[in-house]
């Protein structure tokens, strides 16, 4: 849990937020249809979602946001040393800015700040506010779902003949990264590389190994806000998608696998239940005569909604440096909790 989950770095069509509902219920069919059945995390980041994360980042529980804030706050000048003037900063999971205005305001003359994230009411928000903090600064904001193909919006001026492409900087904080599968975040990490282009560097947060005592109360607050959060995957889904889950017939559970080094984040069914999946509107915009999915349940079967992988330093590097980037420097708290990385695109190293 942390910010959006993605599976894929690909931008060529243009497209924004859940284009392409077709695509969408293909994916939440093959979900469904795996044993556990599955849902994507991205579908926690409806305007309800984020705020209810906003609220899960505060909570006493939930060490990895104001850690990573602390370690920016100690070593932001450093970073911005490392990454020198002038850079286009894109973040993927823009969330609530607070991370990005701290690092906005120690960079040399940035050219411009593009964020992409699928909760479009919170993106406008946070970009407006960031355009009266940042006058000079252009800001491009892309309401979209990473996980899907979509183009970033150009941002300079037509270059000189002759002048090197402008640098850019994936800053992409929030231990976001452990919400892929292992393989998924190596194909992620690539294909940012080779999207950004020559020079293209990357700032990103590492959520480190540590123990289960303070892991799983982090995805388990005594308040009950993070189930609320992974509940409310069901009432964005039955909204995008017109399925008939009852949210209020699950509890969340989230156990800390050891031997796959990860949080697991379930949805439990409290009782035997039915959900479908409608086909495709038919011609006229009403849902298809045929369900193209029905998915029975006993009482105690679980969903998967998440996968938060923990990392150590090595681990990390390893998988970085497989999908063509070279780590550069590393800042972690005092209890090493957490990490931020500084890495440069090397593609020639798939």
């Amino acid at each position: 849990m942390s910010s959006h989950s993605s599976t894929s770095a690909s931008r060529d069509s243009g497209e924004g937020a859940h284009a392409g509902d077709e695509a969408l219920r293909e994916e939440i069919a093959r979900g469904l249809s795996a044993s556990p059945p599955s849902l994507p995390p991205k579908l926690f980041y409806d305007d309800a979602g984020a705020l209810l994360f906003e609220e899960i980042t505060r909570l006493p529980e939930y060490y990895p946001t104001r850690t990573e804030i602390r370690i920016l706050e100690t070593h932001l000048p450093q970073m911005a040393r490392r990454i020198g003037p002038g850079v286009r900063v894109v973040e993927f999971g823009s969330g609530s800015g607070e991370k990005t205005e701290r690092l906005l305001r120690v960079l040399d003359e940035p050219a411009a700040y593009i964020p992409v994230d699928i909760a479009e009411k919170q993106l406008r928000r946070v970009a407006s506010s960031l355009d009266r903090e940042f006058p000079e600064l252009r800001i491009a904001p892309l309401a979209a779902d990473y996980t899907r193909p979509f183009r970033l919006p150009p941002t300079d001026d037509p270059p000189e003949s002759g002048t090197p492409p402008r640098r850019s900087l994936l800053f992409f904080p929030g231990s976001t990264i452990g919400n892929f599968e292992p393989d998924a975040a190596r194909e992620f990490l690539r294909g940012a590389g080779e999207s950004l282009g020559p020079g293209a560097i990357l700032l990103i947060g590492i959520d480190l190994v540590k123990p289960r005592e303070v892991l799983e109360p982090a995805y388990d607050d005594a308040r009950g806000v993070t189930a609320a959060f992974n509940r409310n995957a069901l009432v964005h889904l039955n909204r995008l998608l017109g399925t008939d889950f009852r949210p209020e017939a699950f509890r969340h559970r989230a156990p800390w696998n050891d031997d796959a080094s990860r949080i697991e984040m379930h949805l439990v069914a409290t009782e035997a239940q039915v959900v479908t999946l409608p086909g495709p509107p038919d011609e006229t915009g009403h849902a298809g005569a045929r369900p193209r999915l029905r998915l029975a349940l006993e009482e105690g079967d679980h969903i998967v909604t998440e996968h938060s992988y923990k990392y150590t330093l090595e681990a990390f590097r390893e998988l970085t440096a497989s999908a063509g980037w070279i780590t550069r420097e590393t800042w972690t708290d005092p209890s090493e909790w957490f990490a931020v990385r500084f890495l440069e695109w090397n593609g020639s190293r798939h």
